[in-house]
Order: structure tokens, then sequence, then C-alpha cells
């Protein structure tokens, strides 16, 4: 048996196989014949002076040798392609790749994209709307943008303004309900997606931030903001929006926020990339717009009173 690394096809061919349990579906990956792929894995036994499959009546299966080697020949494939991935992405300057949670994407991102479109018409914008934990470094993916607290070790990490929150309903919902000891009586939604927050910026808190301690009341529950913002906009409720997501329906009058007392959260959004990523031409061309854009509507703050959650004792 040789200490030398066997050849890549031959790895290549294993990790594909093993992967599949089945030569002939290894094989139509790797668009070779299943001939071609069985010679490939007999030449690694061969090298490594033992078999790493069992050839069964109609199907395989891995040697205790084939299952020792199925892990490392796995993560050495993944890691080159993420290297590989990674330096085809710092070698292109005209294709940016953003991931930002589906209802920043919805109510903050999508609605003025057309601007930074029409003022960089050379890169090619893609987005992936997930809040899924993404790998910089292995993802196809040049900029995060994520909300919460924050634990940014090793990547570029923009912090932009706290998010605060504040009642939002329809103008017809708005009559009915002229006043804070009046919304003890209404119908109240629920963002259930800024649970995770401490302390918690939600309904009680601001009645807290008001002087009031209304009982708890049944209501609509949603997990997405954007949804919870709809439903407003629907006259289903009274929200406590929060300031990213309902920007662009106050400003077009679809929802009001006619109680000036706001309540702060210590969380922010985060424009992130790998750390050296940032003098990318594409990468800082977009930090520069999204940073512009959050101050475009910073002067909204000056309307309301902003009580941080932190300052509201729990009774």
């Amino acid at each position: 048996m040789s200490d030398r690394l066997p050849p890549l096809t031959a790895l290549r061919a294993f990790d594909a196989a093993a992967r599949h349990m089945s030569f002939a579906k290894a094989a139509e990956e790797l668009n070779v014949t299943p001939a071609a792929l069985s010679f490939q894995i007999k030449s690694l036994e061969e090298h490594l002076g033992q078999p790493l499959f069992r050839r069964l009546n109609r199907a395989v299966e891995l040697t205790e040798a084939g299952r020792t080697l199925a892990p490392g020949t796995a993560d050495g494939f993944a890691t080159l392609h993420a290297a590989w991935a990674a330096t085809r992405r710092l070698l292109d300057n005209t294709t940016l790749t953003v991931t930002a949670g589906p209802a920043l994407t919805a109510k903050w991102l999508a609605p003025r994209l057309y601007e930074f479109a029409r003022a960089h018409p050379e890169i090619d914008l893609r987005f992936s709307a997930t809040l899924r934990v993404m790998d910089l470094e292995r993802d196809d993916v040049d900029v995060a943008i994520r909300f919460g607290y924050g634990q940014d070790d090793g990547l570029y990490s923009v912090p932009v303004r706290k998010e605060w929150a504040t009642p939002v309903m329809s103008p017809e919902l708005a009559k009915r309900f002229p006043t804070p000891e009046s919304l003890m009586e209404a119908p109240l939604i629920h963002d259930e997606s800024i649970d995770f927050l401490r302390p918690p910026c939600d309904w009680p808190a601001w009645f807290r931030a008001v002087g009031l301690d209304p009982a708890p009341r049944p209501g609509a529950h949603f997990s997405n903001a954007d949804h919870a913002v709809d439903a407003a906009v629907a006259g289903v409720g009274v929200a406590l929006g929060r300031r990213a997501m309902i920007l662009k329906d106050l400003e077009e009058g679809r929802l009001v926020a006619p109680f000036k007392t706001a309540i702060e959260s210590q969380a922010r959004f985060r424009f992130l990339c790998l750390q050296g990523a940032e003098t990318r031409p594409q990468i800082a061309a977009f930090r520069d717009w999204f940073l512009a854009e959050i101050e475009k509507t910073a002067h909204i703050s000056d309307a309301f009173t902003i009580i941080p959650v932190e300052d509201l004792s729990q009774t």
C-alpha cells in the first residue's frame, strides 16, 4: 500500500458511488459509463490494497475501509468546490448574490432595488430570500443582511440603525381606535418572528411604554413580519410594526401610525461579507447604496418618542 495519494479521478468516482450507493447512479452523475466508473474504483482499491465496496447482486455496500474513507473524501470535495467557487467569485465583478430574510426582501429591499439597478446596470443582482444560516465561504453568496444581535467574528460587518416598533393599522381601523387606551379592545396582530428578542419587543412592552397594563388578548399570530404587516393593511387588526417593515406602507398611505410612541430593541440589521471582500466593486457599491437608502428615511424616527425596551420594567 502506497502513501501517495491516488488519482483525483479515482477518488471522485469513489465519492459519487459512496453517496449514491450505486455505480450506475454515480456514473450518470459523472457522465461516464458504469464500466469506466468501476475501473476507477478498482484502481483505487488496488492502490489501497483492499476492497472499498462489497459487490452484491443488485447493490453495493461499503466495507470498513470504505466507511472510513467516505467522510474524508466528501469533505475534501466540498472544500475544493467551495474554494473554486470563492475564487471564481473573487474574479467576477459583474455578479452580486445577496441573501436577506423574506420579510426584509419583500417590504424593504424589493421596492427599492430599481434604484440600485438603474445606477448599476453592469451588475447582475441575484437575491436569496431566506433566514437559513449561510456560510459565506462555502455558499454561493457575496453579501448577507441579517437581523439580530450578531456574532460576526471573522466577517466584515456594518451594523445599521436599531429597530423600533409602533402600532400600525389601516386608516379605516384608526378611526375606531383613536387612543392607546382603545387598543386594549382592538384586535391585535402578533409578529412571532421577533420572539427571540430579549427583553421582548412586543405588545405588553408597548403598553407599558404608554403607561397601560392590559390583560392578554387573543389575536392573529404570524411567523413572518411581512405577513403581519400585510394583515394590518387588509384591516385584520393592529400590528406592532417594525420600522423597516412598515416604511413603504406608511409612505403610501396603506397604514397609519397614530401613536407617536415606539419601543426600540438593541437588535440591528447588519451588512455582512467576507473580510476583505468589501473592496470588491459590486459589494462596495451595494453597501454604499444600502446604507444611503437607510439614511434617506432616518428622519421618520424624529416623529416618535423612542423608548428602549430595556428601560421598561416588567409589571
